[in-house]
């Protein structure tokens, strides 16, 4: 592994540290990722760090609309294993 690949597993560590909920909606087509992440912060505290587990292609747009468009922050997106991780 080189230094750079070290450093980015190194930070997605810290940040899955800083998971306070996590939201597995892997098999669900749109738009239940998203319903299921809006249900999940609304009984989350701000500050509080959501997951949320997606294998819909289409996560990775509706989240980073759904964070532009509510005010919410969408740390990290992308691609892992198969399945979208979508930090928020």
């Amino acid at each position: 592994m080189d230094i750079l690949g070290g450093a980015r597993a190194l930070e997605q560590e810290q940040m899955k540290a800083n998971i306070d909920v996590e939201v597995d909606a892997r098999g669900l087509e749109c738009p239940m990722p998203l319903l299921q992440a809006k249900r999940a912060l609304n009984r989350m505290q701000p500050g509080q760090h959501l997951q949320v587990l997606a294998t819909d292609a289409g996560s990775v747009r509706d989240f980073r609309v759904f964070a532009e468009q509510s005010g919410h922050v969408l740390l990290q997106s992308g691609e892992c294993g198969g399945y979208i991780p979508t930090c928020c």
